[in-house]
């Protein structure tokens, strides 16, 4: 619910704070108090767009902000949606400054946060209503309606839609897996031809992942054929010997035949004759290592080089189709093998999906037949209980329906959608032997106002919403309907918090809460103040309103007691027969048997 509303150089109002309870709030004033500026700055926390006049002359900006509390499960749950989490306190603070400077400009902001007026827009719908004569809102809106008609139906409707939703979800997966299987036959057969060739391609190379690194070693060995034969044959004959050069082999195996002579002579010199002869070992270990790794076999190396360009040839081509490497050209073969068996396996599977395709949309159609027959003996008590709001209202001659429907496509075929197959509008007909209209087309200010608080009446509590205003409801009815109105937003104030701008006694005295909304002047200027009223102060302003020129002792004396008879009109009015006696289908009907 709205908690409190702050407003700075709003046109009349150059610093208003008002703070609003539970329950049924009126606000009532003279004329040109500053009404319309409450009113149109709440407007402005909704998304609506300012215009230069609203701010106070001789100010350069303007600033409301409204604090929402004790906010309900359903409005958080759109909150939620909407990316908008409450304050650690649960509340949510929405601002709307504005700017008058060289270039007219305003911002919104959701608790502090600079958000898009649209994401304003939609998040004070969630937490409030306003119904004025002007005005359109939720009820009128015809793409909610469907929405209200099953709040009303609930909790049936909510099993209903559950089961038809799992249906639909899935009827929706298997249309896409069909579409996706069902390709043009002419595409289908250069898809697999492709596949095909590809996987041929990369077959008949027989890419091996590191043959590249191998072969790019081996061109580098032959490009480096001179220098490796000059090479190793020096370290050949350096450490083994030929062609009648002296080798480290031969040099050491004279020193160590050497030693061995001197062995009687010297203690270790046996020794060391060994140990020179294990270096021997080790220099044709190392000899024969550079002949083998220089040995380029008994291949041409002009024709081992040309083999070795073709094959890096080859590999280049098909990485710069498939690759960047080859092993990524291996993968690719993979994924395309896989794919190829998909489509050789896709007429299976799209018979699969079809047969199932049939089976869900037989279930699909029932429930969506099953929600219909709910929906429409739904509007029939719907329709009998917003007529009995009307007539306690004494609009009796205005007819209402919630108009069900079939969707249907141009082509007149049955559309099943999200919710259904339906259509719901709420229609009205306000004079008697005129046809039902929808109710965002047809009815007068003041003849809209009441049936938006009829409707208000029904859906109380049905809707999420946590605060509703209405401005001027009681515009161009009498004494008696006033009160019959004031009955009704007292009752509903027991379950959403309801605010009302009045100029009507009978209404005013049925409120939980008072305020008065006044014109002063500061420093020759007006100002607008909001008072809240004590009891004696509700008695003088119900005279106020009740009077005339002057007001007498009687009217007080009425007033005083139009107010201390607030309880017992209310208790009679919750107790007794009268509107709001027919329950929703869920609750007294037995709805279990649809077909």
């Amino acid at each position: 619910m709205l908690l409190s509303l702050h407003i700075e150089n709003i046109a009349v109002a150059r610093s208003v704070d008002i703070g609003f309870g539970p329950g049924f709030t009126v606000l009532t004033g003279e004329t040109g108090a500053g009404k319309s500026v409450i009113i149109g700055s709440i407007g402005l926390l909704m998304g609506r767009r300012p215009d230069r006049d609203m701010i106070r002359a001789g100010e350069s900006r303007a600033m409301v902000s409204g604090f929402f509390g004790d906010i309900g499960k359903e409005a958080l749950e759109g909150l939620s949606q909407l990316g908008i989490t409450p304050d650690e306190d649960g509340s949510i603070c929405l601002q709307r400054d504005i700017e008058s400077g060289d270039r007219f400009s305003s911002q919104a902001r959701i608790n502090g946060r600079a958000v898009p007026v649209s994401l304003m827009r939609e998040c004070a719908a969630l937490l409030i209503n306003i119904h004025g004569q002007h005005d359109s809102q939720k009820l009128l809106d015809e793409s909610a309606h469907i929405n209200l008609l099953d709040s009303w139906a609930m909790p049936e409707s909510e099993r209903l839609l559950e089961e038809y939703g799992g249906y639909y979800r899935r009827a929706a997966e298997l249309k896409h897996g069909i579409s996706s299987l069902t390709r043009d036959a002419g595409e289908k057969i250069r898809r697999v031809e492709t596949l095909k060739y590809q996987i041929s391609e990369i077959d008949e190379a027989g890419l091996k992942d590191g043959e590249e690194e191998k072969l790019r070693a081996e061109e580098k060995k032959i490009r480096d054929l001179e220098k490796l034969k000059k090479h190793s044959s020096r370290v050949w004959r350096a450490l083994w010997g030929g062609e009648g050069a002296v080798s480290a082999r031969d040099l050491i195996s004279d020193a160590a035949d050497s030693l061995d002579e001197l062995s009687d002579a010297l203690p270790d010199a046996s020794a060391d004759a060994e140990k020179l002869r294990s270096y021997v070992y080790e220099l044709e270990d190392v000899a024969e290592r550079v002949r083998k790794a220089c040995d380029t076999g008994d291949e041409d190396p002009d024709a081992a080089f040309d083999r070795i360009e073709t094959r890096l040839g080859d590999i280049a081509r098909l990485t710069r189709k498939y690759g960047p490497e080859i092993k990524d050209v291996i993968a690719f073969r993979e994924k395309a093998a896989k794919e190829l068996d998909e489509i050789s396996l896709s007429d299976v599977r799209l018979k699969e999906l079809k047969n199932e395709q049939t089976e869900v949309m037989a279930k699909l159609k029932e429930a969506a037949a099953a929600l219909s027959d709910l929906r429409e003996k739904a509007a029939v008590t719907l329709g009998e209980r917003v007529m009995s709001e009307l007539s306690f209202l004494d609009m009796s001659k205005v007819r209402f329906s919630a108009t069900v429907s079939r969707s249907v496509s141009g082509e007149g075929v049955l559309r099943y959608g999200r919710l259904g197959r339906d259509n719901v509008v709420f229609e009205v007909a306000t004079n008697p032997g005129e046809p039902l209209k929808p109710l965002s087309t047809t009815a007068s200010g003041g003849e809209l106002s009441r049936i938006m608080l009829a409707l208000r009446s029904v859906f109380s509590g049905r809707d999420g919403i946590g605060t509703v205003i209405y401005d001027e409801v009681d515009t161009g009815v009498s004494g008696r309907t006033s009160q019959k109105i004031g009955i009704k937003l007292a009752l509903s104030g027991r379950q959403s918090q309801v605010i009302c701008v009045t100029h009507s006694a009978q209404i005013a005295a049925l409120a939980d809460s008072h305020l008065r909304i006044e014109k002063t002047e500061t420093d020759g200027r007006s100002e607008t103040i909001v008072r809240p009223l004590t009891h004696e102060m509700r008695v003088g302003e119900l005279s106020r309103i009740m009077g005339g020129i002057e007001i007498t002792e009687a009217i007080r004396r009425g007033a005083r007691e139009m107010l201390d008879s607030r309880e017992d009109i209310l208790r009679r009015a919750a107790e007794g027969p009268g509107p709001g006696d027919t329950a929703p289908p869920g609750e007294n009907e037995d709805t279990n048997n649809i077909d």
